[in-house]
């Protein structure tokens, strides 16, 4: 070695809630510019909805979300809010999916917090769905959720899960998008 020193690169999914899908509008290149403008760097977005991988010399995920959101918060002007996990939770994720992810008619979904209390919140209304049209099950750091498809914003938790005190919490993609996220990981 030259007498430089190693630095470390972790690297770290990051899921942006409720960007082009509501009030708050992006190109996918200006999030790669404000991000890599962070300091953060191999800046890759997954289709138009605030899917990033990227590289931080953090290893810290509460750290890397600090960041994001700072980046975010001055680069578009809007309270961002992110979840920060690493490629291989992702990974443990996906697998770990407990219903069949690709039946035909059902939606499957995978509900991600930054704070576990409103995991536990809407994992609770388990008992109180109906069967015929969901199905939720809490993982180690996520919940799992399936419904029929055409039924997602009607049903029992759909609607409880869009409610104003989760927005800040909470982010959910389908298992469609995860697997084309793990696909930019190492």
């Amino acid at each position: 070695m030259s007498g430089a020193e190693k630095i470390d690169v972790f690297e770290h999914c990051v899921l942006l809630r409720g960007i082009n899908v509501g009030g708050v509008r992006m190109k996918m290149g200006d999030l790669r510019d404000v991000l890599e403008g962070a300091g953060f760097g191999r800046v890759r977005t997954v289709l138009a909805s605030g899917n990033v991988v990227l590289e931080s010399s953090e290893a810290d995920a509460e750290r890397v979300k600090a960041q994001v959101e700072a980046a975010l918060r001055d680069g578009f002007d809007y309270e961002a809010w992110v979840v920060v996990i690493s490629g291989a939770e992702l990974r443990a994720v996906v697998e770990g999916y407990p219903f069949d992810g690709d039946a035909e008619g059902i939606q499957p979904y995978v509900m991600f917090a930054s704070d576990p209390a409103s995991l536990d919140a809407l994992g609770a209304l388990e008992c109180e769905l109906d069967s015929e049209v969901e199905r939720v099950e809490r993982g180690p750091s996520v919940l799992y959720w399936e419904v029929v498809r055409g039924k997602t914003t009607k049903s029992r938790f759909g609607k409880e899960a869009s409610k104003a005190r989760y927005k800040a919490t909470t982010t959910t993609r389908n298992m469609r998008t995860l697997r084309k996220i793990l696909a930019l990981t190492r």
